[in-house]
C-alpha cells in the first residue's frame, strides 16, 4: 500500500541524470549499534523495521529538501560521506522540552516527521512551531508521505 521503495527508485533514477548515487546500505551491524544507541541516548525502546528497512536499503537520504536520518558517522564502520545522523540530529531537535516527547526521523524546511512516545503514534510537526499537522497509522505511510512529497 505505502510502496516507498518504488518512491526510492524514481529518487535513484533522477540522480542518475546528473551522475549522483544513493548514499550505500547500513550493515546490519551499524544498524544495531545505531538500536543500542537510540535505547540508550534517547529512551527509545526499539526502532520501527520500516526505519531498519529503509536503512537497509540507503542509510539515510537528503533529496529536493527532504532530510531523512542516517545511522551517525560515529557508529559507521565505512563513513564515506557527510550525512545527518539518526542520534545526533535528534539530540538537537530534543533539547527543547515540549520536543521530548518526540523521535525525530526525517524533516524539510516546514515539517518534522516523528513518532511521538507518548501515544505511539507517527506525526508530521509543522516546524518550527511543533504543532502537529497530520497523523498517521504506520512508520511506513509517514516515510511514503515524506518522500512523495518532495517528488
Amino acid at each position: 500500500m505505502y510502496n516507498w521503495p518504488e518512491l526510492l527508485n524514481s529518487i535513484e533514477n533522477i540522480e542518475s541524470k546528473y551522475e549522483e548515487t544513493l548514499r550505500r546500505a547500513a550493515s546490519d551491524e551499524e544498524i544495531t549499534a545505531l538500536k543500542n544507541e537510540a535505547i540508550r541516548k534517547l529512551g527509545a525502546s526499539t526502532l520501527p523495521q520500516s526505519y531498519i528497512t529503509f536503512l537497509k536499503q540507503v542509510n539515510g537520504l537528503d533529496f529536493n529538501g527532504l532530510v531523512i536520518y542516517g545511522v551517525d558517522g560515529y557508529l559507521l564502520t565505512n563513513a564515506s560521506d557527510e550525512l545527518d545522523g539518526f542520534i545526533s540530529t535528534n539530540k538537537i531537535w530534543r533539547e527543547n522540552k515540549e520536543q521530548k516527547q518526540y523521535i525525530f526521523f526525517a524533516d524539510s524546511s516546514i515539517a518534522w516527521y516523528c513518532l511521538n512516545l507518548e501515544s505511539n503514534a507517527y506525526v508530521e510537526l509543522d516546524k518550527p512551531s511543533g504543532t502537529v499537522m497530520e497523523t498517521y497509522d504506520s512508520f511506513d505511510s509517514l516515510l511514503y508521505t515524506a518522500i512523495q512529497s518532495i517528488l
